[in-house]
């Protein structure tokens, strides 16, 4: 076994118990990229040097008896749409072509703060929305890692680092996770600072994370988890124990509400069958639930609030390099300039009439399960696959995670997703973990 296949918290604690060193394991992250990223590309970039000069300093803490945070010596991934100080941070468009801020995006900050080692930047779709970049899925280059965090699923898929950032305006870290076969989270809105991140939409950016364990999920959350004056969003409020209580025992076993949304049709016969199988596996723990017909119409309010705000957060790159811009960003943003100011108002009440009905579910449900994607991730390198799965769960900002849990025909990961009640991160990766022991019994 390769360090490179360790866990975060298992590299952790053999770190701060001297057997191993932070240099071994990033030397070892950096081997598994020179092996399998040729056919995989989740690097934008990665200085081998660079890392490994933060991991000596690191170990040299760690002998001389200093203090060391949660994430000590362990390398991590950033999605190159966040700012990292003079590391290059182009956001995934030749406009932005040799772009190297001079300060750490806010969650970068906090991961230094934690002792993690940045190991470099990871491959983004084009300003983070629906052209894909150069990576391709680590269990089948033909096929699509999905987007638009494509470099973080793909490289903590393929063991070249055991965590990674990734934001998510629609579906881009739930659905990447999903076709990669890894655990992706979005936390509830406003629980990660944005502060230094490229702006999409203002309503609707989350930041989150991939790992390969839930414990990992929640380690890497709880570090980045806090409050920014800087971004709106965020509470000046204790941030959640999620590590202690994802690992607890629930006080009586969970009840789950299994949610096919307005979109099953688009869900294919496999991914079907199989969360008809999970549901039968759950038995009385799970029953289906139907959303109110509100929800139906979320796919347009979403669509309208998206591609309005890409508009006039995107005015510049429309303006000065519109030729450099892909088909499809360029569509959204002229539609985005078509939609008047009142349509856009509408479509943001909404998110306050959802989190009504939604907060009434939750009173009855621990958790709602719903597939994470229709199915395996489609063959070609053209376009990163459905997103519609994630829609409802982004506009209403409240967690979700990815379990991969199941294998398609062809062999290819399929996740499903469990979503929580907003502001109850810490229940939803309980609740996971519930799942997981069920199944794994």
């Amino acid at each position: 076994m390769s360090l490179s296949d360790l866990s975060a918290t298992q590299a952790g604690e053999k770190i701060s118990k001297g057997e191993i060193t932070s240099e071994e394991l990033v030397q070892a992250c950096l081997e598994r990229v020179e092996q399998v990223d040729g056919a995989i590309e989740a690097w934008s970039y990665l200085n081998s040097d660079y890392a490994l000069d933060q991991a000596r300093k690191l170990d040299i803490i760690r002998q001389d008896g200093g203090p060391i945070g949660p994430l000590h010596g362990i390398p991590a991934g950033i999605k190159d749409i966040i700012d990292t100080a003079h590391i290059p941070t182009e956001l995934g468009t030749p406009i932005h072509a040799g772009r190297v801020p001079f300060k750490d995006a806010w969650v970068v900050s906090r991961l230094r703060q934690a002792g993690a080692v940045i190991m470099g930047k990871t491959v983004t779709t084009e300003l983070a929305t629906y052209s894909p970049g150069k990576t391709k899925n680590p269990h089948d280059p033909n096929r699509t890692p999905g987007g638009s965090s494509s470099g973080s699923a793909a490289a903590v898929s393929s063991n070249m680092v055991p965590i990674a950032l990734g934001s998510q305006t629609n579906g881009s870290i739930i659905r990447p996770a999903a076709f990669c076969g890894v655990f992706g989270f979005k936390p509830s809105f406003g629980m990660i600072p944005r502060t230094g991140v490229l702006t999409q939409s203002v309503p609707l950016d989350q930041l989150g994370v991939f790992a390969r364990t839930t414990e990992d999920v929640a380690l890497l959350t709880q570090v980045l988890a806090g409050y920014d004056v800087t971004d709106p969003s965020t509470t000046l409020r204790t941030p959640p124990l999620l590590l202690s209580v994802a690992a607890e025992e629930p006080p009586m076993p969970p009840k789950i509400g299994f949610v096919k949304t307005p979109v099953w049709d688009r869900a294919d016969v496999m991914c079907r069958e199989a969360h008809q199988e999970l549901c039968e596996t759950l038995g009385e723990n799970i029953e289906e639930v139907e959303l109110s017909p509100s929800f139906n119409h979320v796919f347009d309010h979403h669509k309208i609030v998206m591609e309005a705000d890409i508009a006039y957060n995107y005015e510049k790159e429309y303006e000065t390099g519109k030729d450099l811009l892909s088909d499809s960003l360029r569509g959204q943003i002229e539609r985005g300039k078509s939609y008047t100011a009142v349509a856009y108002q509408k479509a943001i009440a909404q998110k306050a009439i959802l989190d009504v009905t939604l907060e009434e579910l939750f009173n009855e449900y621990d958790a709602l399960l719903t597939p994470s994607v229709p199915g395996e991730a489609p063959v070609g390198l053209d376009n990163t696959g459905d997103p519609s799965f994630c829609t409802i769960w982004t506009f209403c900002g409240v967690p979700s995670l990815n379990i991969p849990i199941f294998v398609g025909e062809n062999g290819m990961p399929i996740g499903t997703q469990l979503v929580g009640a907003k502001n109850d991160d810490a229940r939803l990766l309980r609740t996971a973990n519930c799942l997981l022991s069920r199944l794994n019994g």
